[in-house]
């Protein structure tokens, strides 16, 4: 079902007897929260890019209303936008398109020729949109269907526009750090500030000013727009995404999927709590704390404290979108991310190092105690090596490989998710461990003992090596897609991201707990032996 804007099972999930259940990371409410635009009725409404749905947020009540529920026809949307009459429009840069959903709720495509679709505002019934992409357009779509007029081309990833009360169309340039304004009917642009903080939003205030986000610093500015001069409003987290005002009552959102409210003197309110966007993989590090790849950020969890941000999209030496983690020692990982690499990362000296890349859509990866490096090739179902800078291949023909794991004796055990199977692989060839499940995605191996997340059946299973007995440790977990839903696929945002996915990790602690990533309500599992 769902509950406020993010699936829930509807179930408490059920141990097996002398395994208990606790939550180390609250679930979020939102998946993520980037474009926001106030609607006609005042509430605020959030596109969510990974979360792939809009939702509207009543700032008086708290209340959230899922708009445009996930697996529905509007994909991937980042920012939002009214028209006169009280439609929506959508970008949605995964897709290259944009959408209108009328007042009925019907939903039809506008335009599917825009990469990077993104920066969304409509002025006196006109609309206006851009590409975030290098090399990106700025144009008036003609809500009729015609060609788009081209205001500008080849602006490095404008983002989230307005039209100020000068009539003038003002928009952030990520890739230069400025904002910029044209006249709608076209002519030369003007730059309006710059040396910024990586700006990705502009609105205006009640006296004309302009409000903007900047990702990478996490300032919201007020800047006058006649002198450039600006002011810091308050300093937040990096990731921030979009800002939108409820009368005078100003908001901004995050990547994280918090909604604070601007208040005066420096001061925020928050009025939606973020937290993990889509945790993804796991690893524990040799102290025994718990990192987790949750895409744009990566995150120390330490025993009984809150996430704490290594790095994130827009900090300097991170890898990209990630995937895949595997902690090595000595402050590296080995991540695996969605633009198809396997990097060395090294989030305290900001430092990552590409060992191998150009693969189709990467997922698991782990490394075997002589330095081997095996990670699954989702795209092309093959489970290849990367060690002392070359790349081979440990197998091939997988239907969907996800998960990848070391036993003690070396040998590499792959969750095969399209099969629904656990196979080995050794210098043999590849054999079946385990047949008969789902959609397994987060495999490890104990001992003697396998552990399999299956996304299908939400179940966690343990599976005797030995005698290949299988037991139920855990039902109902909140992984993979809600009952009846079936998510599109997200192509992903190039430079940002390529194609994203679902994956479901699995990681244990010195003392044997077992830490699981519950991606379909943003939360972080620890399932351990009743004492």
């Amino acid at each position: 079902m769902l509950q406020g804007a993010r699936y829930t099972s509807t179930t408490t999930p059920s141990l097996a007897d002398g395994w208990r259940l606790e939550r180390l990371t609250a679930p979020s409410r939102l998946f993520g929260a980037n474009g926001l635009r106030t609607g006609p009725d005042g509430r605020i409404y959030v596109a969510q890019v990974t979360g792939s749905q809009i939702s509207a947020l009543d700032v008086e009540t708290g209340l959230l209303e899922t708009i445009s529920a996930k697996g529905g026809e509007i994909i991937a949307p980042d920012d939002v936008a009214f028209g006169p009459q009280g439609n929506l429009f959508a970008t949605e840069p995964m897709e290259g398109r944009v959408s209108t959903r009328g007042t009925d709720g019907r939903t039809r495509i506008l335009r599917d020729d825009l990469p990077g679709a993104n920066g969304i505002t409509v002025h006196q019934g006109r609309l206006f949109v851009n590409e975030c992409r290098v090399g990106g357009r700025l144009m008036e779509l003609d809500l009729n269907g015609g060609a788009p007029r081209v205001l500008l081309d080849n602006i490095a990833m404008p983002n989230a526009m307005e039209v100020g009360p000068d009539g003038l169309l003002y928009y952030p340039v990520m890739g230069t750090n400025d904002i910029w304004r044209i006249d709608p009917e076209g002519g030369e642009p003007e730059r309006v500030a710059g040396d910024l903080g990586v700006p990705d939003s502009v609105k205006f205030d009640s006296e004309g000013f302009i409000v903007s986000t900047q990702v990478h610093s996490g300032e919201v500015l007020r800047i006058d727009p006649r002198t450039g001069e600006r002011s810091v409003l308050a300093t937040l987290s990096p990731g921030l995404d979009n800002c939108t005002f409820v009368g005078e009552r100003l908001f901004v959102s995050n990547f994280t999927g918090e909604i604070t409210e601007i208040l005066g003197g420096g001061k925020t309110r928050t009025t939606l709590p973020g937290g993990l966007n889509w945790p993804l993989d796991l690893t524990v590090g040799e102290e025994g704390n718990l990192y987790i790849a949750d895409g744009t950020y990566f995150y120390l969890l330490r025993p009984g404290g809150e996430p704490q941000t290594l790095g994130m999209l827009f900090s300097p030496g991170y890898p990209g979108f990630i995937r895949g983690v595997s902690a090595v020692g000595g402050g590296e990982f080995i991540v695996t991310t969605a633009n198809g690499e396997v990097t060395r990362y090294r989030p305290a000296d900001q430092e990552s190092e590409v060992l191998a890349q150009g693969f189709d859509q990467l997922y698991g990866v782990a490394v075997a105690p002589g330095g081997l490096i095996a990670t699954a090739e989702f795209g092309t179902g093959r489970v290849l090596s990367v060690q002392s800078g070359q790349v081979g291949e440990l197998a091939s023909g997988l239907h969907q490989p996800v998960g990848v794991t070391f036993g003690p004796d070396g040998t590499c055990f792959v969750a095969e998710s399209g099969a629904g199977r656990i196979v080995s692989i050794t210098g043999s060839g590849v054999d079946t461990v385990v047949d008969g499940l789902d959609k397994p995605q987060g495999i490890l191996v104990r001992g003697t003992r396998l552990y399999v997340v299956d996304a299908g059946t939400k179940l966690l299973i343990s599976v005797d090596l030995e005698t290949k007995a299988r037991d139920i440790i855990a039902r109902d977990l909140p992984v993979g897609a809600p009952p009846g839903v079936i998510p599109k696929p997200l192509r992903g945002i190039p430079p940002f991201s390529g194609p994203q996915g679902p994956f479901a990790g699995i990681a244990a602690g010195p003392d044997g707990t077992l830490y699981l990533s519950a991606d379909a309500d943003g939360s972080v599992l620890a399932i351990r032996k009743a004492e």
